[in-house]
């Protein structure tokens, strides 16, 4: 199974991989957040992204304050439209920043939980077990769905059968 705890396995990987892998190491994102155990989740690792799906960075954060202040002297020379907001998501302090790089929309997503027990990295885990499993033809169905507006849990959701997707996946 690919290693996904590195960006390593996207410079194999097809186009946009390719492409986000350049980016984000010409850019130095994850040398920069190295001391928050970044981990680039969402659709681009697993190969199910669409034209302008974000690059969704996990970082784990003992201090969504500092962090916000870090994020903002770290990444605000690459866009003026730099967003960062800290809120409370599923019970959970959290930090989000959203900026483009190179015509990639980035979203670096922080909790205080180690990044591999987060549930975006834990989704896309399921997701890539249940895309290895049941196909091609399957990938095609969540891409299309994704096309059509669809969010990449309730896709799965759809597909799957499942009642509440954002939980049932975490089970998988």
């Amino acid at each position: 199974m690919t290693d996904f705890t590195t960006i390593d396995y996207l410079s194999n990987g097809n186009d946009r991989q390719k492409r986000a892998f350049e980016v984000l190491t010409k850019h130095r994102v994850f040398e920069k957040l190295s001391d928050f155990s970044p981990i680039l989740a969402g659709t681009v690792p697993i190969e199910i992204d669409i034209e302008g799906s974000d690059l969704d960075i996990l970082c784990e954060v003992k201090n969504q304050i500092e962090f916000a202040e870090f994020l903002k002297h770290a990444f605000s020379e690459f866009d003026l439209d730099l967003k960062i907001e800290t809120s409370i998501i599923n019970g959970v302090e959290s930090t989000v920043c959203n900026f483009e790089l190179d015509g990639f929309p980035i979203e670096i997503f922080g909790q205080n939980k180690p990044t591999t027990q987060q549930n975006a990295y834990l989704h896309m885990i399921a997701e890539h077990k249940i895309l290895q499993e049941k196909g091609k033809d399957f990938k095609q169905k969540i891409i299309e769905l994704k096309k059509e507006g669809i969010k990449t849990e309730p896709a799965f959701g759809m597909l799957l059968n499942l009642e509440n997707p954002y939980e049932d996946l975490l089970k998988f």
